[in-house]
């Protein structure tokens, strides 16, 4: 594999970051933006042609089993206690309330995971930490 694995983490605050710049508002296509797919987030951003497979995203990670063969799996993410997805919002919602419920998804899972980063890299700097002992 050439490519370097790209960190969960670090895609989830890029997209944080993009989404709150308004990079889906500053299209200029005649369709409106797609989240996740126009964003720096894909693999296959600014390639007409989507060489690679979405089995390569680190996104695939957060996408339920029974839907990884969705188009685009990503839209399958649970983003709320509802179960609501990219796909269900972008049918029933409005753009800014799609908007809104990825940001804060973006922001619970960045918080998540930054918390299961500490506590990780805790547990590895105290060596011969027991169960129990402080």
């Amino acid at each position: 594999m050439a490519r370097k694995k790209r960190d969960l983490l670090e895609v989830l605050k890029l997209e944080l970051e993009f989404l709150k710049g308004g990079g889906y508002r500053k299209g200029s296509s005649w369709r409106p933006q797609f989240i996740f797919e126009d964003s720096p987030t894909c693999l296959n951003y600014g390639d007409p042609e989507r060489k690679r497979p979405c089995s390569e995203c680190v996104l695939m990670s957060l996408v339920p089993a029974e839907f990884r063969e969705g188009k685009p799996p990503c839209h399958y993410i649970p983003l709320n206690d509802q179960n609501d997805t990219i796909q269900s919002l972008h049918q029933w919602s409005t753009p800014e309330e799609l908007e809104a419920a990825m940001s804060e998804w973006l922001m619970n899972t960045i918080q998540k995971l930054e918390i299961e980063h500490a506590q990780r890299q805790c547990d590895l700097a105290t060596p011969g930490k027991t169960v129990g002992q402080a």
